[in-house]
């Protein structure tokens, strides 16, 4: 048994959507985005800083020490956090003004998987998940409402993501480059419980942390997809977690403010005392 974890603010900047939190390995130093503010966002030096953009951002994987990979509205884009610059890019539904992107993660093989969803509601099933591997884009599902929770766990060949309208966590099979082999798997059903499932991620020893839209909490599920804990959180809308810090013992939450008044609500949140380690970030590859 651990002690009770503490909940601290990680950061008061007020997010209207925070989302695609991570922790970067080389730079050691944690990113993350306000969708609809249209920032990417960080703590460099112990101090705040932040880029805007002119259209939604949503998820990032790191490339090298300065280059990452950011998902926006219409595209991947190599950014360079050093200088601000904008490089090489690969449209991603840029036909479609109708959707943008969402959650995101790099795989362990390199990829890098980006799920896309509906601007404006009703939504329907408007959205689809795909994999950037080596240049290209290829679809992997379609037919979603809102794709999340998308993470992978520590052996290589598993990967996670979740329908947050239909409130399920699916598991993929993963072949040896880490495309899906065979149909997915239904893992955690919230269907009952009427939960949300949002961002995810997966701990060193395979557990799945998910953030439930909502519920102002992360519920931790083991690989067969029982419940094992939840953290509560002040903030209503919790996102998404990712594990940080030198030791990858540090839990951060992003947390949506919008249509919220509450002082909680929008700010970033980190847990400390879990007792459990992440997962490093894998990189993302180009070629």
């Amino acid at each position: 048994m651990t002690d009770e974890p503490a909940v601290s603010v990680f950061d008061p900047r007020r997010c209207e959507l925070g989302e695609g939190p991570m922790w970067h390995p080389q730079r050691q130093q944690p990113f993350w985005f306000d969708i609809i503010g249209r920032r990417l966002m960080t703590i460099e030096g112990g101090a705040p800083k932040e880029w805007q953009f002119d259209e939604y951002v949503t998820a990032a994987g790191w490339i090298d020490r300065d280059r990452m990979l950011v998902a926006s509205q219409t595209a991947l884009t190599v950014f360079n956090v050093a200088d601000g610059s904008a490089g090489q890019s690969w449209a991603l539904e840029a036909d479609n003004e109708l959707t943008r992107s969402n959650d995101g993660r790099a795989d362990p093989m390199g990829g890098f998987w980006i799920g896309t969803m509906s601007i404006q509601k009703p939504r329907g099933q408007r959205g689809s998940i795909y994999r950037f591997y080596r240049g290209e884009i290829r679809k992997l599902y379609g037919e979603i409402g809102v794709s999340n929770a998308i993470c992978f766990a520590p052996d290589g060949r598993t990967a996670y993501y979740a329908d947050t309208d239909t409130a399920t966590i699916l598991r993929q099979r993963l072949d040896g480059e880490g495309w899906p082999e065979g149909a997915a798997e239904l893992c955690v059903d919230l269907r009952a419980e009427k939960l949300r499932p949002d961002g995810a991620v997966v701990d060193a020893e395979g557990n799945i942390w998910n953030a439930q839209f909502g519920a102002s909490r992360v519920a931790c599920y083991g690989p067969d997809g029982a419940l094992r804990r939840v953290v509560e959180l002040p903030a209503s809308k919790t996102t998404c977690p990712a594990f940080i810090g030198a030791d990858l013992d540090r839990m951060m939450v992003t947390t949506a403010g919008e249509g919220l008044e509450g002082e909680a609500d929008g700010q970033t949140y980190v847990v400390d005392g879990l007792g459990v380690r992440g997962q490093a970030e894998y990189q993302v590859r180009l070629d």
